[in-house]
């Protein structure tokens, strides 16, 4: 059973023109997919993948997303993607994910093994309409889409807690 999610509305980037287009290439369209707690499905893909834990409250974000949350500032953000034809470079799919954010500095960047593939987990500090955000964007590519994973959240403490929710929840990342 899907759990009732708020609704969030997010303005829009307005990237320009050859961003804009790859982000649609790679977004795809708003989730109309099901989550019961353990498994994603919509018409394109199906994974599982825990939920982020207690204190964690579902959200919708109007116009992107599989599944979102948020908790204290924070928000950890699931999205997939599948098109035969989309070939394109995780630090590319990784690059998109931060459009809208300013004065970013790169803290770390590494390849790292994930559902039988190779994912590209960055860590970035960055700035958000001036707030200072931390984010962990993570990048996989496997039979033909693309899965992204985000936690965005205020810099130090509360970085640190997501991302430890949002390694949980990535080590139980499968595709089906």
């Amino acid at each position: 059973m899907t759990a009732p999610r708020t609704r969030i509305r997010v303005p829009p980037v307005r990237p320009p023109l050859r961003q804009a287009l790859l982000l649609a290439l790679v977004a795809g369209c708003v989730s109309s997919g099901s989550y019961d707690g353990d498994v994603y499905r919509d018409s394109e893909t199906h994974f599982r993948l825990a939920s982020p834990g207690s204190g964690w409250e579902s959200i919708a974000v109007e116009g992107a997303n599989d599944l979102a949350w948020a908790k204290e500032g924070a928000v950890i953000q699931v999205n997939s993607s599948c098109d035969p034809g989309l070939d394109i470079p995780l630090e590319v799919l990784t690059n998109h994910l931060m459009i809208g954010f300013t004065e970013r500095s790169m803290v770390a960047q590494e390849r790292v093994p994930m559902a039988g593939r190779e994912a590209l987990h960055t860590h970035v500090r960055a700035k958000l309409d001036g707030v200072p955000r931390e984010l962990l964007l993570v990048v996989l590519k496997k039979d033909e889409c693309v899965y992204d994973f985000a936690a965005v959240t205020p810099p130090g403490s509360a970085f640190q807690r997501t991302r430890s929710d949002l390694e949980g929840m990535l080590a139980s990342f499968e595709t089906r």
